[in-house]
């Protein structure tokens, strides 16, 4: 039995790594933990389901057992895409759910992505179970156990609410994440004609990682579009709660570009409401959003942060730059990255060159995600020191919801602390080489002032 770790408490979810930070001990300890949570606010079911990694099956068991001995009863939904757990929150006679799945990292990471009473929780929520284990603070009783099948209900909500102009043909890349278990089956209920590629579930991720927000990783999906007649490519990562789209002519069409797009159509219907973006969102977001009638808003990074934001604003739409995109028009308020395909595809069938329309979308020079890697906790007292002591001159703005966003006339910097590992995440966009060289120089200087010894990333 593993001694619980601290670490594997992240801001957005519990994640860790098989045999050593994580087991079925532990498993079913925060099954306990959250059963407790969720017989506090007075319910009494929890959903759970699993992606396809080779721990999953275990340690889903093992959360199933600690959740009925808090007095919950469990309703397993098996291997699922993360939104389906959420999807089953949303339709069935429970509110509270677990996935247990290592999203995006590595095969022997493993964890666990928690829905309780209706909203995702993060932050203190997540450390109060921590605490809970810590204190032996269980409730206890009986709680009984069955398996449902959510899988065709899915699949026709979104069947019957998407509508395509025409048929389109498109190839899906999944990684052999869990998404490839439904994606084929859902785009071909639209009326595509689907190429699969790495939609076997394999929680060994023999061919790339499923990963869409790197573009090594979408190679596979390039060459396909290059040698066949498909229109559109579609990628997703482990879980299937994020989308990656690549145009007939290989261009990735990042999340905050997607954005656009559906924040053009949504705002048809509701002129004049917030569209929600993290801080590491394009700067031509902001302008694209008000030209449509609507009133941008950006805010932290971290699908949990977003969707308690878009609950508390009541706004249609929201999306983040790693590719979660939250839809409450027509949807449900959930990040999903097979649903956010299908949006994707009606807008696109009403379209007879789908890849002009997206390439031509604003876009400016930028950078990938950069990041600087520091000790455990020098993240956070970093990015504090450089709000409270830098000064950007020239600069329009320094927004400090969330790190540090400087804007400038041309461009933008952007450094903040992950909330999951020791690192500062950065990113940069300009109008021409010659700004984005000029902006990264000056946040070269700043972070080298706060600490010298910083080995930047670029």
């Amino acid at each position: 039995m593993l001694t619980l770790s601290p670490s594997i408490f992240k801001a957005y979810d519990i994640r860790g790594i098989i045999g050593k930070t994580l087991d079925e001990s532990v498993a079913r300890r925060i099954g306990q933990a959250f059963g407790t949570a969720v017989r506090a606010k007075g319910e009494t079911t929890v959903v759970i389901g699993r992606d396809g990694r080779l721990s999953g099956p275990g340690l889903s068991a093992a959360l199933a057992e600690g959740l009925q001995a808090s007095g919950v009863d469990v309703i397993d939904i098996g291997v699922v895409a993360t939104p389906m757990v959420y999807f089953a929150t949303s339709t069935l006679e429970a509110r509270s759910g677990i996935m247990v799945t290592g999203s995006h990292n590595p095969p022997d990471y493993n964890g666990f992505k928690m829905v309780l009473s209706g909203e995702a929780i993060y932050g203190d929520a997540i450390t109060a179970l921590y605490r809970t284990i810590d204190s032996n603070g269980y409730a206890t009783g009986q709680g009984s156990y069955r398996e449902h099948n959510i899988r065709e209900a899915y699949l026709q909500r979104i069947i019957g609410d998407i509508k395509l102009a025409r048929p389109m043909k498109i190839v899906i890349d999944a990684g052999n994440g869990v998404a490839g278990a439904f994606a084929g089956d859902l785009y071909r209920g639209l009326g595509c004609e689907v190429t699969e590629l790495f939609c076997e579930v394999d929680g060994n991720f023999p061919n790339h990682h499923p990963d869409p927000a790197h573009v090594e990783n979408l190679q596979d999906l390039i060459q396909a579009l290059k040698t066949s007649d498909a229109e559109l490519g579609l990628a997703f990562d482990g879980d299937g709660d994020r989308l990656g789209v690549v145009t007939k002519d290989g261009q990735v069409i990042f999340p905050d570009r997607q954005l656009m797009l559906f924040a053009k159509d949504v705002l048809t219907r509701h002129p004049g409401e917030k569209i929600l973006y993290d801080v590491k969102c394009t700067r031509h977001l902001a302008s694209w959003v008000t030209e449509n009638g609507g009133e941008p808003l950006m805010w932290k990074t971290g699908h949990s942060l977003v969707k308690a934001k878009m609950r508390e604003t009541e706004a249609p739409l929201g999306g983040e730059m790693s590719g979660h995109i939250f839809f409450k028009d027509r949807w449900y308020g959930f990040d999903d990255g097979l649903y956010a395909g299908a949006r994707l595809l009606e807008l696109m069938s009403r379209e007879t060159d789908p890849s002009a329309v997206l390439n031509a979308l604003p876009q400016s020079t930028s950078t990938p995600e950069l990041q600087l890697k520091l000790n455990e906790g020098e993240n956070f007292a970093l990015i504090e020191k450089l709000q409270k002591e830098a000064t950007f001159p020239g600069s329009d703005q320094v927004i400090t919801i969330d790190g540090l966003r400087v804007e400038y006339p041309d461009g933008f910097g952007l450094a903040r602390s992950s909330n999951t590992t020791p690192v500062v995440v950065m990113r940069f966009e300009a109008e021409n080489d010659a700004a984005l060289a000029r902006i990264q120089a000056e946040f070269k200087r700043v972070i080298q002032a706060a600490k010298p010894d910083a080995a930047l990333p670029y």
